[in-house]
């Protein structure tokens, strides 16, 4: 049984940072939902944070119009980040002057951000998580059962 799910996105095109930079802000918010990625976002460092919070808060606002649009029924708390890419853009070519009378070239590169939110399907929210590691046991339940066994071998 597929679960069909409306996607709604946004662009930032020629952003004057290195996508390689871009990506460390883009996978922090990368799998969360969106109030808590915006939550991270405005309290991150990095010089591209502002711009991908506002690209997130343009997805958001395009989910909200395009549903009530659509007559679509979206629950907004229900999003998350579904995809963050940052996509190289053109290069420029810039020239550095070097001893002697040389000229050194290096480029600036671009990037276009994209980001997209869609609606979490129920089922994925409600099962448990399979791949869920059980607890240790705490170092006195280890050292009783330790205790245990070397009696149980003393015994026989």
């Amino acid at each position: 049984m597929a679960v069909e799910t409306q996607e709604f996105r946004a662009e930032a095109r020629f952003q004057r940072v290195s996508p390689q930079k871009a990506r460390l802000v883009l996978n922090l918010v990368k799998g969360l939902g969106v109030q808590k990625a915006l939550e991270t976002l405005a309290f991150t460092k990095k010089r591209i944070a502002p711009v991908v919070h506002k690209v997130l808060t343009s997805a958001l606002d395009n989910a909200k119009y395009l549903s009530d649009e659509r007559g679509l029924d979206l629950d907004v708390d229900n999003l998350y980040v579904k995809l963050a890419i940052a996509n190289e853009g053109p290069r420029m070519k810039r020239i550095r002057p070097a001893p002697m009378g040389r000229a050194f070239r290096y480029q600036r590169r671009l990037t276009h951000i994209i980001v997209s939110v869609a609606e979490r399907p129920a089922e994925i929210e409600a099962a448990p998580k399979s791949g869920s590691k059980p607890k240790r046991a705490t170092r006195a339940v280890r050292k009783a059962a330790v205790e245990a066994q070397n009696k149980a071998k003393s015994a026989a």
